[in-house]
């Protein structure tokens, strides 16, 4: 993760998934958003390419290092999973609570949950789960940053602020297998 003010030119590129029309932006060969598929390639295209810490957002070819991420994700949504840890990203331009809350999300396995009050207290702030679950809301990276893995104390899906919301938040935890989730338990 870098720090400071924003001065490379940032990219996007939008790509099919098992799960719909997913987008990525990125800087050299780091990841600074991903978008979960909206209604139609338009407002995917439109969200993936707002501005950027001040910088435009333009449509872009992915080099090798993007390339490989989008395979990964790729073949994550299609079930093979792989918790995405290896693609570099860059949250500069996010708050320093909110990184150290996506770096304890970016922990979880898939397959994987944690309460929002799990992740307060591993960040020594118990009784924050409001404000980890504030964050969550704010990630600019979801999958690559697993928010959907974060789930109410009752594991129970509450709001999902990305698009498709909660039934987006079943879908992913139902393609990584996260028990409850999906195909009925046998136990």
């Amino acid at each position: 993760m870098s720090s400071g003010t924003r001065t490379e030119p940032v990219a996007a590129a939008l790509f099919d998934t098992a799960i719909g029309l997913c987008a990525i932006a990125w800087h050299g060969d780091t990841v600074v958003r991903f978008q979960l598929p909206e209604a139609s390639e338009e407002q995917t295209l439109a969200r993936i390419t707002r501005p950027l810490g001040g910088m435009p957002v333009d449509e872009g070819e992915p080099g090798p290092t993007i390339t490989t991420a989008i395979a990964g994700i790729r073949a994550h949504l299609a079930g093979a999973l792989d918790p995405l840890r290896w693609i570099a990203i860059d949250l500069r331009d996010t708050p320093e609570f909110h990184r150290a809350v996506y770096a304890v999300t970016r922990d979880i396995d898939p397959g994987r949950t944690l309460s929002y009050g799990d992740i307060a207290t591993r960040l020594g702030a118990p009784g924050s789960a409001q404000a980890v679950g504030q964050a969550l809301g704010r990630n600019p990276i979801p999958l690559i940053v697993p928010c959907h893995r974060v789930l109410a104390a009752d594991h129970a899906l509450h709001g999902f602020s990305a698009p498709g919301g909660i039934g987006t938040k079943a879908r992913l935890l139902e393609i990584e297998r996260t028990p409850g989730f999906g195909e009925p338990m046998l136990f």
